[in-house]
């Protein structure tokens, strides 16, 4: 790798300690991969949030660091709502730990606001062609495939090397050859709402880590592209698909079709519907935000729960900037004893751990939620989960 002048000072060390540990990550990563050099980025999204996941050694790690970031940087999904963790049934110690671990971060300069879906929020604009460093799977993504930005799927040390730094290592997705479809998917059916999670759990399996280009019956909204994201990068290692005329890489640079091709029947969607779908449980918990629901969503769920009452525990995980700015929306949500949930989701959380199923709308959650949470899981719409959640919801068709 080609290295700046200052590059070759912090690796020497000659700008402090955590500088150098920084930028000795990112070359290392940049010498495995072939990279020629570093890039400047614009933004940083970083894993490795929850105490449930990071544990201790993650903590003592994150404290021990000095210095503050380059780039405006943003966290991933806390394991608690950070202001209403107790209503959560969090453990205290659970809490301070997760406390710490904010704090810490918070130290080196990071945005403290806790989600997969940083390009909601204010100030964190993304657009066309930007390089950054993000970690989040849902995210990268969603930046990649939905804004055509330009992102590898950086681990938590990686991504926080690149903020401190303000550079990541130049290969992968930032390379144009590297955002060729390999791969094409034929939709045979349409498809709206939750069929999009449903598609990307069925694909990820299919294409592992190449890139896609679909061609499908019905144009997808943001949101139905996001959830045909998440699930693809949860079941597979999709970082970055194309849809033919709708994503922006297919607009403004256009592709030849691959020589591969995979056709999904309505069959297949139907296949993850039924997913555990005979499993009654009446300690069963409800969750949706799987990536963090966007403003929109939250607008549906709201008119689906609109004079009702749940009978068991539900979830709406969204980050608490989206929260905040659809506050009439979040009080419609919770009157009907719906909890939204800021900060955190069902994966990273151990509160998911105190029941014993999981009905999600997310492919990716139906995909992690049995290993994170060591519970089954079963998918369904947002409807479906709505219509799950109360007595007074089953007998409504509308």
């Amino acid at each position: 790798m080609h290295l700046t002048k200052e590059e070759e000072q912090i690796l020497n060390g000659e700008h402090g300690e955590t500088l150098q540990k920084a930028i000795e990550i990112l070359v290392a990563l940049g010498d495995i991969y072939d990279a020629d050099g570093l890039i400047p980025i614009k933004s940083a999204q970083i894993a490795g949030v929850s105490y449930k996941t990071i544990g201790d050694a993650g903590l003592e790690w994150i404290s021990d660091l000095e210095g503050e970031v380059k780039v405006p940087a943003i966290l991933n999904p806390a394991g608690m709502d950070l202001e209403n963790w107790n209503e959560m049934d969090i453990s205290k110690d659970f809490a301070r730990k997760q406390q710490e671990i904010i704090d810490a971060y918070r130290k080196l300069g990071v945005n403290t606001k806790c989600t997969c879906t940083p390009y909601y929020l204010e100030g964190f604009d993304t657009e066309y062609g930007d390089h950054l460093a993000w970690s989040e799977s849902s995210a990268v993504s969603y930046a990649n495939s939905v804004i055509g930005a330009r992102t590898n799927r950086e681990g938590g040390p990686s991504a926080l090397s690149a903020a401190l730094i303000g550079k990541t290592a130049n290969y992968g997705y930032h390379l144009d050859e590297n955002r060729i479809p390999d791969v094409s998917i034929t939709v045979e059916c349409e498809l709206t709402g939750s069929d999009y999670g449903a598609l990307g759990y069925q694909t990820g399996m299919m294409v592992g880590n190449r890139v896609p280009l679909f061609h499908l019956k019905n144009t997808p909204s943001s949101d139905e592209l996001k959830a045909l994201g998440a699930s693809m990068a949860a079941t597979g290692a999709v970082a970055l698909y194309h849809v033919d005329g709708v994503t922006p890489e297919t607009q403004n640079i256009g592709f030849e079709q691959p020589s591969e091709n995979i056709t999904i029947e309505a069959d297949q969607i139907q296949e993850v519907y039924n997913t555990n779908s005979d499993i009654q449980n009446s300690d069963e918990i409800i969750a949706l935000g799987c990536p963090h629901c966007s403003g929109d969503e939250l607008e549906y769920i709201a008119q689906l729960l609109d004079n009702k009452q749940v009978d068991r525990d539900v979830w709406i995980c969204t980050s608490r900037e989206v929260a905040d700015k659809n506050s009439q929306i979040i009080d419609r949500i919770e009157k009907s004893g719906a909890m939204v949930v800021c900060d955190t989701c069902m994966i990273v959380s151990p509160a998911s751990e105190n029941y014993n199923m999981m009905m999600v709308n997310s492919g990716k959650a139906l995909n992690y939620v049995p290993g994170m949470c060591k519970i089954p899981s079963k998918f369904g719409s947002i409807m479906d989960c709505i219509r799950e959640a109360g007595d007074n919801n089953r007998n409504n068709k509308n």
